[in-house]
Order: C-alpha cells, then structure tokens, then sequence
C-alpha cells in the first residue's frame, strides 16, 4: 500500500496552473489519467493528496518531472508564497544534458515563472525546443552558445537574449558552467 505524498501547500495550484498551460481541461487530463474529473479537482484544490503513482502519472502528462512537484525543503508559514530560501529550490528535470534547473518562483501560479540554469561544461541540449513562450534571460556568469530562429549567439556575463516561441538550441563548449536567470511566460514546468 502507498502512503500519500508529502507535498507543498500548493501542489494543487501549480498542477491547475500547469495544466492550463499545456491548454488542457479537467476532462482531458483526468480521462488521460484514468481518474475522476472530481479526484482531479479535489487534488487541484489540495483537499485530496496523490500517491506516488499518482504523482508519476500527473507528472508524465504534465511533461514535468516528479521532483518538480516537491517542494526540498517546507518554507515557514509566514515565508509560503513569498519567499524562496536557496536551501529550498525546486529542481526541475535530471540535468542529464548538462543542464541543473531550480525553481525561483514560490509556485507557479504566476503568468511567469523564474528559473535559475546552470549550464555545465562541455554540455548542449541535443535538439532544438520550440515552446509556447515568451522567455528572457540574463547571464551571470560564464558563456553560452544559442541558435534562435536559426541564428547564432554567444552570450556573455551582463548580457541579456529573448526567445519568443522560435526554434532555439544551447550549446557550452566553454570549460566553465554558464549560469543564468530565466523568465519564462507561461510556466512550463
């Protein structure tokens, strides 16, 4: 028997959050899950808590990882929503391209999320993303390598890029990890 997730306060609210916008219903999701349009609410409302499995299949079709839905460390009360301690980052994805991302946002019940990337070393995508978004970035160290809508850049500390749903690819050939600051409209993770 699985034990319920111990999840943040506002699992529900990033998971409706999520799945508006990957443009999907209620219905969609739960027949694609296998649940109730009512289970689905409830969860979204936090009066309901996934299981693990549960949160394995919510995390497959919201294209996110299952750590994305965890918070790593419980802010105190007078902290939850409004301040996002270091220590308490969420990561998103593996980083099995060479790419550690953490969740600067508080949740993603914005318009926007905020993301922190560290682009390691001798690292690239290895395809090129197209994604329903505005996003603007700003390097703070390092150096990294971009194609956007089929054009080149190399991007330097202090320098600033925006992607606007193009086609884009990132590349550090570099011997040190480039690291930057995304704002991604709508949340995608």
């Amino acid at each position: 028997m699985e034990h319920a997730a111990v999840t943040s306060p506002t699992l529900g609210a990033d998971l409706r959050a999520l799945r508006k916008a990957r443009g999907l219903t209620l219905s969609d999701m739960a027949e694609t899950l296998g649940r109730s349009v009512g289970w689905l609410s409830q969860v979204e409302r936090d009066l309901s808590e996934p299981s693990i499995t549960d949160l394995r299949h919510i995390a497959a079709s919201l294209d996110v990882s299952v750590s994305m839905l965890f918070s790593n460390a419980p802010a105190p009360a007078s902290e939850a929503g409004y301040v996002v301690r270091k220590t308490a980052r969420r990561a998103i994805g593996s980083g099995e391209a060479g790419l550690v991302e953490e969740l600067l946002s508080p949740d993603l019940t914005d318009d926007f999320e905020v993301v922190h990337s560290t682009f390691e070393p001798h690292s690239r995508i290895g395809e090129t993303v197209t994604r329903p978004t505005q996003e603007v970035g700003y390097l703070l160290s390092g150096k990294l390598d971009f194609i956007i809508g089929g054009k080149p850049f190399t991007v330097l500390p202090g320098d600033s890029f925006r992607i606007r749903g193009e086609p884009f690819e990132w590349i550090n050939p570099y011997s040190e990890p480039a690291v930057a600051i995304w704002v991604i409209a709508p949340p995608v993770y």
